[in-house]
């Protein structure tokens, strides 16, 4: 499997959201975003970007999913939103579905996606978000088989 490796530091929100902005233009169906990183450290406006990349209607705020543990947006396709946070078990993932989402026709953005199980789907992109000062992060990215996707 071809991969890539970047990292990239913020120094703002707009400057995280934007980036997820710039990948989610990219982003076809089928494609997971895999966010890891502790709490606070952006992995929601990441996903606010990755909404709008996507078309997602400015009339929908995007939040994470925390007890809903997955919401769903129409946009140019069908955007998902997980967050794995409570999720405890295979089980549980076996019961929202996920499995079923990340292998359909949208793009799943998932949230404390190191609650998962490795190699659970074939290619993804994996972000990992690491606080550095109170408004700079530090963004690692890394492809697993998304061949042409344009990280910088």
């Amino acid at each position: 499997m071809t991969r890539k490796h970047i990292e990239i530091l913020t120094h703002s929100l707009d400057e995280t959201r934007k980036l997820g902005q710039k990948i989610g233009k990219q982003l076809a169906p089928g494609a997971v975003v895999a966010l890891t990183g502790d709490l606070g450290s952006g992995k929601t406006v990441f996903v606010q970007g990755l909404a709008v990349g996507l078309d997602v209607p400015d009339d929908y705020y995007i939040t994470s999913p925390t007890f809903t543990l997955i919401n769903q947006y129409p946009g140019r396709h069908p955007f998902y939103h997980v967050d794995l946070y409570r999720i405890e078990t295979r089980y549980d993932l076996e019961e929202i579905g996920l499995d079923e989402i990340m292998h359909g026709d949208g793009v799943t953005a998932i949230e404390w996606a190191d609650r998962l199980e490795k190699d659970l789907v074939a290619g993804y992109l994996a972000i990992h978000l690491e606080i550095i000062d109170d408004d700079t992060r530090k963004i690692l990215m890394d492809t697993y088989g998304l061949e042409g996707l344009n990280l910088i």
